[in-house]
């Protein structure tokens, strides 16, 4: 890599963007252009050719999003198509058009069907019907992908599309009305410990099955990957391994120091049954994850409760 290349980094405030950022300052790169969305909306085309045509960056990381979980996702579907829609037509075009180098766009596991083949597969993608619960948002990413994809075909554009799977760590949303379920846990047990609750509420059965990356894993699967990675097939990155949302749940529960039980409210969603990436392509071109699930989560409650003050309401 050339530390001296132009990159901006598109939701440097983002939980993964600034993973990318921490991991990029580590490697050295000095010309970092990072926008806030308050200096830059991407949703806004104008605005983001304005950008691409005096900045002109070599390299992009595409980790600009609307993100949440299944209750923010089920609320505000047309927020979350409309949002990401623009968001990724914006840069991927302007990238193109003003010749960057090269492009690395963001996408997530829940581009793949409902009840996908496990561990799933880079193949699968669009051979079965979406979780309905978050289509919205995952329509979004498929157009992404498929963007890269006619952009690489139609003008040769060096654009590769990365989907990992669930992500946690320092930064994430806490926002027990928008954020994805590991720092929900995390949030609702250290409250209920602070609180001396005996028992905390976690939604569905606790049986479906999740894969979790520390985002400082995968933002250096990302750099990686930019290096070494030139081809129109999305590359799944993960772990590898997966976890019952109630052992989570018990696990979380340990790490934070909650002593009170457990009760599942069945009457909440479950989502996908379960969502395992298959990651032998990414282990085949040499990279693997190096932060176990235990070490994460406690590395991140940490990181929770020195910025209690700072989480959003």
């Amino acid at each position: 890599m050339n530390r001296s290349a132009r990159i901006f980094v598109a939701g440097h405030r983002g939980l993964v963007g600034s993973a990318i950022v921490r991991r990029l300052q580590a490697e050295g790169c000095s010309n970092l252009l990072l926008r806030s969305s308050a200096e830059l909306d991407l949703r806004n085309q104008a605005a983001v050719e304005r950008f691409f045509a005096a900045e002109r960056p070599e390299l992009v990381y595409l980790a600009a999003a609307r993100v949440g979980g299944i209750q923010a996702n089920d609320s505000y579907p047309a927020d979350f198509i409309r949002d990401n829609l623009l968001i990724q037509t914006n840069v991927i075009d302007a990238a193109y058009r003003h010749s960057t180098r090269k492009l690395l766009f963001l996408g997530s596991s829940c581009i793949y069907p409902k009840h996908a083949p496990q561990p799933m597969p880079e193949s699968c993608l669009l051979t079965g019907p979406l979780e309905p619960t978050n289509e919205w948002y995952a329509v979004a990413k498929i157009a992404g992908v498929k963007m890269c994809q006619a952009y690489r075909r139609q003008y040769d554009f060096s654009a590769i599309c990365v989907m990992p799977t669930n992500m946690y760590g320092p930064g994430d949303n806490f926002n027990l009305q928008s954020s994805h379920v590991l720092p929900a846990l995390l949030r609702k047990f250290h409250e209920a410990k602070q609180r001396q609750d005996e028992q905390v509420v976690v939604w569905g059965t606790g049986t479906p099955r999740r894969e979790f990356l520390h985002v400082d894993d995968l933002a250096d699967a990302c750099v990686y990957l930019m290096e070494r990675y030139d081809s129109a097939e999305p590359l799944n990155v993960g772990w590898g391994e997966d976890i019952a949302i109630g052992e989570l749940a018990s696990l979380v529960a340990e790490i934070v120091g909650f002593t009170g039980s457990l009760l599942f409210d069945t009457s909440k969603p479950d989502g996908t049954p379960r969502k395992l990436l298959d990651v032998t392509r990414l282990r085949a071109l040499g990279w693997t994850p190096k932060i176990p699930l235990r070490q994460g989560i406690a590395a991140t409650y940490e990181w929770f409760v020195r910025h209690q003050q700072e989480q959003r309401r």
